[in-house]
């Protein structure tokens, strides 16, 4: 690996990536989930949106309709140096899938998607709504792309946090206090293709949370102990976990 890159980022969006048949049905789910309202689509095919919360917050959730695939999720980091961030994630292994002008669409080593956009000023992250906060994206790795993926990110964000996390096949990234989204890494059990989806941090009101979901169109898939997968009503996959909504970190252990 190179050396740390030394672009910083100043603010981070989650996409919520779904096929073009089922992305009005997504927004209408994620805006509800979030509390926000949708933006006036945009792109060449009105493929993008925003979810524009209230009450002076900035943005850090967005939408895309993908022509081919079955969606899931991706990072965008804004930064002041967007071709300079591209740079140094290509020196770290990344590959470019398609530069535009002052941003660019690009793999990491293990083959996820993510982009280098400008940064526009945001600084202020949403609210937890009804007891849970979209806060991570999860990067579901084959074994053989885990270890490259796992130095990959360590080494692309300066001034985060990169650490193994609560089981032997999670490895968080997490941002400097202020940041809206975070990263996980999950090494699968079996080889396929890379694939990413959302996670919410509830804290103890999971059950609460998973209901309100329910309400609003998604379904059980499974329960653990600390998390519960959910499915989007787009039929997308995601997980209402276990960590604190505020700090997005586990919760504290009671002392003995």
């Amino acid at each position: 690996m190179s050396p740390r890159a030394s672009v910083p980022v100043r603010w981070t969006y989650a996409f919520v990536d779904r096929p073009v048949e089922r992305f009005r049905t997504a927004c209408d789910f994620w805006t509800a989930v979030t509390d926000t309202s949708l933006s006036e689509l945009r792109g060449e095919r009105d493929e993008f949106g925003t979810l524009l919360p209230g009450g002076g917050a900035d943005a850090c959730v967005k939408v895309q309709a993908v022509a081919e695939g079955d969606g899931g999720a991706h990072l965008d980091f804004a930064v002041e140096d967007a071709p300079g961030f591209a740079d140094a994630a290509r020196a770290l292994g990344a590959t470019t899938v398609a530069a535009h002008d002052g941003w660019a669409v690009l793999r990491s080593p293990a083959g996820q998607l993510f982009c280098a956009v400008p940064w526009h000023g945001e600084t202020v992250r949403p609210p937890v709504v009804g007891g849970g906060r979209l806060d991570q994206v999860c990067l579901d790795l084959p074994p053989s792309a885990y270890d490259a993926d796992v130095a990959f990110w360590s080494a692309l964000l300066p001034g985060w946090s990169s650490r193994p996390g609560s089981r032997p096949e999670f490895h968080v990234v997490a941002p400097p206090p202020g940041l809206p989204v975070r990263i996980l890494l999950q090494r699968l059990g079996e080889e396929r293709p890379v694939s990413a989806h959302l996670d919410l941090a509830c804290g103890s009101g999971i059950d609460v949370v998973r209901a309100r979901h329910e309400r609003l169109g998604a379904t059980l898939v499974a329960s653990a102990a600390h998390w519960t997968v959910m499915r989007d009503p787009a039929g997308a996959p995601y997980c209402l976990t276990a960590r604190d909504p505020r700090t997005g970190g586990l919760p504290a252990r009671p002392s003995a």
